[in-house]
């Protein structure tokens, strides 16, 4: 579960209810014509620019990587992979259907080895997996960035209906400001739920998304090795260039001759 995604909304919910509450009456920043405008009409611009099925794929997937989002360091990819590979060295191939691998994208590459498979096929899998992988991710990250993006344009459209209506009921002058102040409301429910929801989400996505990218290519990198049958310490060296600067000398081995 990722932590730091709750804390923020839920921080980010507690500070603006605070303000809230003690400003005033909490009812009055509640109108429920105001939240179907922005979350209806936002809703409605994302699925004109995207297909429905990419739309609903792309919320269920913000919802997992934002909330259920587990990373995995480059050096935790880079120890397993030199275990299995020492395996594969001291066992053969067929030594990796014993292994327990808890990363999909390795565990599948590992079964390739397994199984015997052609170099060539077992990098045109992994790369096309990879690569679909992170269009998905990127698909979700338009997607969550064209919410956040309608969002506060419908609020001000709300905005401006909610002043229309105003400006046609002029004969009571005390109705006035509570109108004007539900109509402010869309502005600022557009203005949440674009910030503290759709955008960091997006953001989210596009770091998984490079995140991703490294680590996949990174652990197709080191399958590839295996199948080749290169030492364990070889491999490790080759895939500490993976890694930042400050931590390849805590990662690096000798080398044998």
């Amino acid at each position: 579960m990722d932590i730091a995604t709750i804390l923020g909304i839920l921080f980010g919910t507690g500070v603006v209810g605070a303000a809230i509450f003690v400003g005033g009456d909490v009812t009055l920043f509640t109108d429920l014509p105001s939240m179907l405008i922005v979350l209806g009409g936002a809703m409605a611009a994302t699925i004109i620019r995207f297909p429905i099925t990419g739309v609903l794929s792309a919320l269920a997937l913000g919802g997992r990587v934002a909330f259920t989002h587990r990373k995995i360091e480059p050096r935790q990819l880079i120890d397993e992979i030199a275990k299995l590979a020492e395996v594969v060295r001291k066992q053969g191939p067929l030594g990796l259907e014993n292994v327990e691998v808890d990363d999909e994208f390795l565990a599948k590459g590992m079964q390739y080895i397994a199984d015997g498979y052609d170099p060539v096929f077992i990098r045109e899998s992994l790369e096309r997996e990879r690569d679909l992988n992170l269009e998905r991710l990127e698909d979700g990250q338009r997607v969550f960035k064209a919410i956040g993006d309608s969002a506060p344009a419908f609020g001000m459209i709300g905005t401006l209906v909610g002043l229309v209506q105003m400006l046609a009921n002029m004969d009571d002058p005390a109705t006035i400001g509570p109108a004007m102040a539900i109509a402010l409301l869309t502005t600022l429910y557009g203005a949440l739920i674009a910030n503290l929801i759709a955008l960091p989400i997006a953001d989210k996505l596009a770091l998984k998304s490079k995140v991703e990218e490294v680590n996949q290519t990174l652990v197709l990198d080191g399958i590839m090795q295996i199948r080749d049958s290169k030492s364990p310490a070889l491999i490790r060296e080759m895939l500490i260039a993976y890694l930042p600067e400050k931590h390849r000398g805590e990662m690096a081995e000798p080398v044998p001759a």
